[in-house]
């Protein structure tokens, strides 16, 4: 027997007052819901597979089940400079990102800095607040701009990792470039760092870095949840 996933099932919920798993929404089980995105997704996987037929595909996402999910913001890399911020360093890319994104109702978190395990990165808008900007480092009252934060600080972090600590992995994926058409899986799809339209996405800036080699086609996944 083949195993194809495990969705976690704990459905009922004193706080909620019903069975999670059964309440409706637009007249269909949350269940439902949740795999019917996962066929979505695979259905979109196997699209990318009949435009792209002779195409490496290549998971860039937090999801990725290779080894190429170094390349996703969340993973904890290590040892990563914290710009304006002489001598700090945070795990990953995403975690300082977060660290120093500042709210109306919250300031700065240096705790995000520390994660090691890809969990609890994230800052909302729904718990904190609309939000003001980014602190200029740790030491600074400063507030950057969304667009000046996005370049000196997560354009700035996420290439000195490509630069210091995937190397190897980079190397790969230019030989492989160099051999065939790659296409990158990434939730995002924005390749312009000035347009606050969407998230900007980090496939777009691997493929940005190794592009001299070959064209790059960048395609979005959908389908992420929070079980």
């Amino acid at each position: 027997m083949k195993i194809a996933m495990i969705m976690l099932a704990a459905g009922n919920s004193r706080r909620f007052g019903a069975n999670k798993l059964l309440y409706e929404i637009d007249g269909i089980p949350m269940y439902r819901h949740v795999l019917e995105q996962l066929d979505d997704t695979k259905k979109k996987i196997e699209n990318i597979r009949k435009k792209h037929p002779y195409a490496e595909i290549v998971d860039l996402t937090s999801n990725s089940e290779s080894k190429f999910i170094k390349f996703s913001p969340f993973y904890p890399v290590g040892n990563i400079p914290v710009p304006y911020s002489k001598g700090q360093e945070g795990m990953s890319v995403e975690g300082i990102w977060q660290g120093l994104k500042v709210f109306e109702s919250q300031g700065a978190d240096f705790s995000k800095f520390s994660i090691t395990n890809m969990k609890g990165l994230k800052r909302s808008i729904r718990v904190n607040g609309p939000i003001v900007g980014h602190q200029k480092g740790m030491f600074s009252s400063e507030i950057l701009d969304y667009i000046t934060a996005r370049e000196t600080i997560f354009v700035t972090c996420y290439r000195w990792v490509l630069d210091n600590k995937l190397q190897e992995l980079t190397k790969e994926l230019c030989q492989l470039a160099g051999e065939k058409d790659i296409v990158f899986l990434d939730y995002n799809v924005n390749e312009d760092i000035q347009s606050l339209k969407k998230p900007l996405s980090h496939a777009a800036l691997v493929k940005s870095y190794i592009e001299e080699n070959v064209s790059i086609y960048v395609a979005p996944t959908q389908g992420t949840f929070d079980f």
